[in-house]
């Protein structure tokens, strides 16, 4: 089986990210959020967007005024494209994977019309504006949304099936979604998240609009574009343990971060950085953690790790994608992310954590892990092009 599945490997086309574009709490661009994530300066602040007294929390990682998502989508959809250098007539060839909880306007217009706003009406109208093919597609599995369309993507490219996709995401701080997490004892009340750390209380939300160009490595070469990354490895498991809670031995992550190595050809130890889910959740860390040292076994304890949304919160269904840019991001630059918040070591969590400053890296391998309520699980596993 595993022979066959090598040589189906073999086969496949080379993916790789030739554009990609971010807003966040720290401003438009891909370079602010990761000079905050490379000095552990997390963006949590007073939430001003809307009205928290009475709640048990009250700080997000929100950009400043009142950003509209399907605004901001255009816009990073055009400045993605645009940094791939791709021409109109390329553009209106790319389906588009758009991970979203939804269209925001649906909770408050009238029944009758809830269908024109429902997620793949949305989906189509971004890609309408942005000039992409008609052939969109909606992901709203929560957290692992955004994971998910790019090993869609990458996967279809891989295969032939498609020279490149645009992959975008967005969330928004809103209140509805800040008041299901608070009122579920899920928000940090401290005002920070201290992934992997004693003392960690829970998670806070952040805002990131991200896009990304993912094509096939000949496609790129075809117009003379130099790629940002390359696509080495997916990986998707479910362990379906509970609603809420995951599987404290976190054998479903070690299956999607076993399958993105087995896919990239890689052994454990050629991973030089993962960029864990760590959200700040006493069970979630534990289990993380757990499924790291059944990958990585002895080299669980040195192997660099941080959760970038110990600075730029938990973006819900665009989180994952933008942890892949920043962690694409670290990887050229040679610099890696600060495991901001840490106060001290927890048993369940020893990693190799990088804390106080960068660290210093040569490695051409990264993973990035998501996890999602229901048992969800995705490594996306990138290396430098």
């Amino acid at each position: 089986m595993d022979e066959v599945r090598a040589g189906v490997l073999r086969g496949e086309r080379e993916v790789v990210v030739s554009g990609m574009a971010v807003l966040s709490a720290f401003g438009d661009g891909v370079g602010p959020v990761l000079d905050a994530a490379l000095e552990g300066r997390p963006g949590f602040a007073p939430v001003s967007r809307f009205r928290v007294a009475g709640g048990r929390a009250g700080h997000a990682a929100a950009h400043p005024g009142a950003p509209v998502l399907a605004d901001e989508l255009d816009r990073m959809i055009g400045q993605a494209c645009d940094q791939a250098g791709l021409t109109r007539l390329q553009r209106a060839g790319c389906p588009l994977h758009l991970a979203v909880h939804g269209d925001p306007a649906l909770p408050r217009v009238p029944e009758r019309d809830r269908q024109a706003h429902g997620a793949d009406a949305f989906a189509g109208a971004v890609a309408r504006r942005g000039g992409l093919s008609g052939a969109a597609r909606a992901y709203t599995s929560a957290c692992v949304a955004s994971s998910t369309a790019v090993a869609d993507a990458a996967a279809a490219i891989a295969r032939g099936r498609a020279d490149r996709i645009v992959v975008a995401a967005g969330y928004l701080v809103d209140a509805d979604q800040f008041a299901v997490f608070d009122a579920g004892r899920a928000l940090a009340r401290d005002g920070r998240v201290r992934p992997f750390s004693a003392g960690r209380s829970g998670l806070l939300l952040g805002d990131a609009v991200v896009a990304v160009v993912v094509e096939s490595a000949a496609a790129a070469r075809g117009r003379r574009a130099a790629p940002l990354a390359r696509l080495a490895g997916w990986g998707r498991a479910g362990d379906a343990h509970h609603v809420c809670r995951p599987r404290p031995d976190g054998a479903g992550l070690a299956r999607a971060v076993t399958d993105a190595l087995h896919r990239a050809r890689l052994r454990p130890g050629q991973i030089g950085y993962v960029n864990a889910h760590g959200s700040g959740s006493p069970a979630g860390d534990a289990a993380e953690s757990a499924a790291l040292h059944s990958v990585l076994g002895d080299d669980a304890a040195t192997v660099p790790v941080s959760s970038t949304k110990s600075v730029h919160g938990q973006a819900l269904e665009a989180g994952a994608l933008l942890e892949l840019v920043v962690t694409m991001a670290a990887l050229r630059a040679g610099r890696l992310p600060v495991n901001a918040g840490y106060l001290g070591e927890d048993p369940d969590c020893r990693l190799g954590l990088i804390l106080d400053r960068p660290a210093r890296t040569a490695s051409a391998y990264g993973i990035s892990l998501t996890t999602a309520f229901g048992g969800a699980n995705t490594a996306l596993l990138v290396g430098t092009p």
